[in-house]
């Protein structure tokens, strides 16, 4: 009888802060390793030590490239981590882009807060730099999707293709026979740029996601709602700002408008690309043609219709343009990035529309604005909210109740046990039992930093 451990050191009765930590008689191992988004009491454990011993854990295992994912990789290489860091060749090429565009923020942020003097902390140090995430990107080890690969002697694993975002999978470890399915976040059964999600077909226990355990996405049509909008947009010559995900959200955004644009569906309004990552990231499907749907003549088709910014000074520039105009710029969840700097100047005007799309975390920003917040705070200064909120959920790059049973339909066995992580404690609750009342399967929801112990 062999004792494995399970540590649910973060997404567990919430959504962010992937961090799964599984300790057997041969390798202790890590599946994914991301920082915790929204709440400040969140937040704030990013900054606590991880309660294990991190010079320990011999391999990370990444199921994709999200910063909720992978960010908090280089405080654990500080902390004493050693070994490998493993992950499909886009999932790396996206945590690297991530990572080193939340070591600018990071600075940025630190630098300004010292300037401005509104951090609680004298002096403010940034949460890690570039030679943080350069020493982490030096332990990155890329493995094809797949095909089994060995970690002992009794443990192996394989990345299967979970759409979501370019290169995102879902994890299959068999420890000792038993077979440990990590779900990762589960991409939509029909994406404008990715396939749909393999499925396991087998799965001794089961980490499930349940962003949207409660929800089933609305049926949008979003060709109307953009027409709409940029209409309102022109009309009102103001501007439709568009927080967006760097990664998929951003590339998915430009394929629809492009198209609808192409098809003579909405005139050529100026549509203003800012976000550096964003950029990095086209780059990673230009490489990574396999993984999603586009054609090299349609991505560079594509982005030959946009104003893509780089430079901070082309931001200003971009905001002092009179003309009517659509800006699409990160974080999606406006928790940082250059859409603050937007909305700082144009979220107390009228004529400005901003479009909300997928999901937002509590605690963030977004919403605040989803939820109808009269001000927002921004670099330290409140903003009255002036501006029209709009929200898509169609858009969103995670499977909804449906699709996540959808899913699940692919198992052929009954799992020993499925633990629900990812998802706010109303979403958790109701995938519970809706799965204890569709399929009778045995369902637990661990809290933070809780332990289990399974003799296998």
């Amino acid at each position: 009888m062999n004792k494995v451990k399970i540590h649910f050191l973060g997404a567990s009765g919430t959504v962010t802060g992937s961090k799964f930590y599984l300790e057997t008689p041969e390798q202790n191992i890590l599946v994914d390793c991301g920082v915790f988004q929204g709440l400040k009491e969140l937040r704030e454990l990013n900054w606590q030590a991880l309660p294990i011993d991190v010079s320990k854990v011999d391999c990370v295992l990444l199921t994709h490239g999200h910063l909720d994912h992978t960010g908090y990789l280089p405080r654990l290489v500080k902390e004493g981590f050693k070994g490998e860091i493993v992950g499909t060749s886009p999932t790396l090429s996206i945590a690297a882009i991530i990572m080193r565009d939340s070591a600018k923020i990071h600075i940025e942020e630190a630098k300004k807060a010292n300037e401005e003097g509104y951090s609680k902390h004298s002096p403010a140090l940034p949460y890690y730099d570039e030679k943080d995430v350069e020493k982490t990107v030096g332990m990155f080890k890329h493995a094809e999707k797949d095909e089994w690969l060995s970690l002992s002697e009794n443990i192996r694993f394989r990345f299967k293709y979970n759409g979501h975002i370019i290169g995102a999978t879902f994890i299959e470890l068999d420890v000792f026979g038993k077979i440990f399915v990590f779900s990762g976040d589960i991409g939509r059964s029909e994406d404008l740029l990715l396939y749909p999600p393999d499925r396991p077909e087998w799965a001794d226990y089961l980490f499930l996601e349940s962003t949207y355990g409660n929800k089933l996405h609305p049926e949008e049509n979003l060709e109307d709602i953009f027409v709409n909008l940029i209409n309102k947009t022109i009309n009102s010559r103001g501007n439709l700002i568009i927080p967006s995900f760097a990664v998929e959200r951003l590339q998915s955004l430009m394929y629809l408008l492009w198209k609808m644009y192409k098809e003579n569906k909405i005139p050529n309004i100026p549509i203003f690309i800012d976000s550096p990552m964003g950029n990095n990231v086209l780059s990673v499907f230009e490489s990574h043609p396999q993984w999603h749907k586009l054609s090299s003549k349609e991505y560079n088709a594509m982005c030959d219709h946009f104003n893509i910014i780089s430079s901070y000074g082309d931001t200003w520039k971009t905001i002092d343009d009179p003309r009517p105009k659509v800006v699409i710029a990160g974080s999606g969840m406006v928790t940082g990035g250059r859409v603050l700097t937007y909305l700082k100047q144009m979220v107390d005007r009228s004529s400005t529309t901003v479009l909300l799309v997928g999901y937002q975390a509590e605690g963030t920003r977004g919403r605040q604005l989803l939820e109808g917040a009269h001000e927002i705070k921004l670099f330290g200064t409140y903003k009255p909210v002036k501006a029209t909120i709009h929200h898509l959920e169609s858009l969103s790059a995670h499977a909804d109740q449906g699709e996540l049973l959808l899913w699940l339909q692919g198992i052929k066995n009954i799992p020993e046990k499925i633990f629900l992580i990812h998802g706010e404690p109303t979403a958790l609750d109701a995938l519970r039992v809706k799965i204890k009342d569709t399929l009778g399967w045995q369902v637990h929801v661990p809290h933070l930093e809780e332990v289990i112990e399974l003799s296998i």
